[in-house]
């Protein structure tokens, strides 16, 4: 699949996108359409393939109005940042190489910004241990963990510098 299918989310492929996140919310988070537009709206990257529908990603840079635990983490810690907040691929859709196309598209539009670092976070508990490899194998580095949600969640943090 050539990097030229990948295209801007936005708010006409709402419905696509919000269908697609919401089938992985586990993984990521329930959201209805207000909350995604907002994101969409705040987003440094927001592309995905066939609008949203087959794979997704979303990231924020350090200047994003966005209230979420992972990200404050990385803000308290870090002046500049591209923060990953959800990426998922159909089901599908999984194995064909879609995930690292879209993070190399990302990788490239944050270097050509000016960032030196994406970072984001992984579950580990409850495990996630798919995205731990493939984050391993995208040259990320474990930084950090925490317990959020009321302790229902308990994430790894991970960065990978762009230069």
């Amino acid at each position: 699949m050539p990097i030229s299918e990948i295209r801007e989310l936005t708010l006409s492929s709402l419905e696509t996108t919000l269908s697609l996140n919401n089938a992985h919310a586990q993984e990521t988070s329930l959201l209805d359409e207000s909350s995604l537009g907002a994101l969409l709206n705040t987003a440094f990257y927001a592309r995905g393939l066939d609008r949203g529908a087959t794979a997704l990603l979303i990231a924020l840079d350090e200047g994003a109005p966005y209230d979420n635990p992972n990200f404050n983490w990385f803000k308290q810690r870090f002046d500049r940042f591209v923060y990953i907040d959800r990426i998922v691929v159909s089901d599908g859709a999984r194995g064909r190489g879609i995930a690292r196309m879209l993070y190399q598209d990302l990788f490239a539009a944050a270097a050509e910004a000016g960032h030196s670092r994406i970072v984001c976070e992984v579950n580990l508990a409850p495990p996630n241990p798919a995205s731990d490899a493939f984050h391993m194998t995208m040259g990320f580095v474990e930084i950090g963990q925490a317990i959020i949600h009321d302790g229902c969640k308990t994430v790894r943090y991970f960065e990978k510098a762009l230069r």
